[in-house]
């Protein structure tokens, strides 16, 4: 299996789904936009991840390789390739098939549960109630095609899939306790006191519990999205 990362800043990872591609035997390759911008022919690739960052996918001025990051996301699309997209990722690929990225209604930091949705056909089953870890200000519409997954208190579009093998979290279910340590240490200046943000030790004490659920969630969701 040929695994393509989309890596936007060097401390979001791709947590716990490094043993599951590893399980896999899957050669994982990365574009790392913060040292290259190169793309491959994703006629070449079997499963794209597109992890997440503290950018929108509105600073194309900025961050000029929005652009072909996001048509890279449109033509993996349109060859039926598995597309996971998390937090940023997510937007990205809402963003890419045409959806709107907005500032939220609240801003979600820390440990949150979501609720999925009951939905017919051929969908990801989310398990309902489960704490999950957020970091995000932005939200999205559902892009033409979408089922909504799952949603919450804070932000209604938690999660969705198109077609078989598209899927979208806003929430983070490869978090583990070093890579939640790592984004609290390079953005703990946006912990600000609101209604959906927790503090640093809260969250540090909840991911030494939480990882554990919501990495085995990762895992059914990558067997899915390939299977």
């Amino acid at each position: 299996m040929n695994v393509h990362v989309l890596q936007h800043v060097p401390f979001e990872g791709i947590g716990s789904m490094e043993c599951w591609l590893a399980d896999q035997n899957a050669n994982t390759r990365y574009t790392r936009f913060y040292e290259s911008t190169k793309l491959p022919d994703p006629r070449q690739i079997d499963l794209v991840i597109a992890m997440g960052g503290p950018m929108s996918v509105n600073d194309e001025r900025e961050h000029p390789w929005l652009a072909s990051e996001k048509e890279f996301i449109r033509q993996s699309t349109r060859l039926g390739l598995p597309v996971i997209g998390i937090c940023l990722g997510a937007q990205l690929i809402a963003n890419a098939l045409g959806a709107r990225v907005y500032p939220g209604s609240h801003t979600e930091i820390g440990w949150f549960p979501v609720e999925a949705l009951d939905t017919d056909g051929d969908v990801f089953q989310l398990p309902s109630g489960v704490p999950v870890f957020q970091w995000h200000r932005e939200t999205f519409d559902l892009p033409a095609g979408a089922v909504r997954l799952a949603g919450s208190e804070a932000c209604e579009n938690q999660a969705f899939q198109i077609g078989r093998n598209i899927v979208g979290l806003q929430f983070h279910l490869e978090t583990t306790p070093e890579s939640a340590a790592l984004i609290l240490e390079n953005c703990r200046g946006e912990l600000v006191q609101g209604e959906y943000v927790q503090t640093e030790p809260a969250i540090r004490e909840i991911s030494k519990t939480a990882c554990v659920e919501i990495n085995q969630i990762m895992d059914d969701l990558l067997s899915y999205v390939t299977t």
